[in-house]
């Protein structure tokens, strides 16, 4: 059986894997080597997700799953009002409902976490405002991924795994490449694998 890569996770994670998605990608990257299943949940929180974390990744496989937390991304605030007149008009709030300053904090907390309980983590929104012009190169509207701030993700998901021994370029494929199968007796090629 193939090794199974989950994302979870909220709208970001749910949108992965649309033509340019970092889900997309990543299943690109592992084609043949391990099955990516996206669970993303957009408009949830934190609170409500931990509701379906038992249900989606039984706790039995914990001890041989590598977990790797990300932090939200930047949030650029101008972008989330200019989004906001767009879907309610005049009736938008001059407020956005999120802040850079909090997704930062949030962030923080995300990176102290991963520390604490010994798991990986990417550090999205350090990794995004590190490019000048982040907040449209990056985010559509302010919050959710482009295609450059989804490559960002995908190239920050590899290098990860890459750490953690999950380099596909290293993985066998799960049957024999077409090249290794012998036309006249291609059993013996299935016999080595199956």
């Amino acid at each position: 059986m193939r090794p199974q890569i989950v994302l979870f996770g909220d709208s970001i994670t749910e949108q992965s894997f649309r033509p340019g998605g970092w889900g997309a990608a990543l299943a690109d990257t592992y084609s043949r080597k391990a099955d990516v299943i996206v669970r993303g949940y957009g408009g949830y929180n934190t609170r409500w997700a931990l509701f379906l974390l038992n249900h989606l990744i039984p706790l039995e496989y914990s001890p041989t799953m590598l977990v790797v937390l990300i932090t939200p991304p930047p949030v650029n605030e101008e972008g989330r009002k200019e989004y906001a007149r767009s879907v309610y008009g005049e009736k938008a709030v001059d407020l956005p409902e999120r802040t850079n300053e909090m997704a930062g904090v949030y962030a923080k907390l995300c990176v102290e976490l991963a520390k604490e309980l010994g798991l990986s983590s990417i550090n999205l929104w350090s990794k995004m405002q590190e490019t000048e012009g982040w907040e449209k190169k990056f985010l559509s509207d302010g919050l959710h991924l482009t295609e450059e701030g989804n490559a960002i993700l995908h190239q920050e998901v590899v290098r990860v795994f890459n750490e953690a021994w999950l380099c596909a370029s290293e993985m066998p494929y799960d049957f024999p490449h077409h090249s290794e199968i012998d036309w006249r007796n291609p059993e013996n090629a299935f016999q080595q694998r199956c």
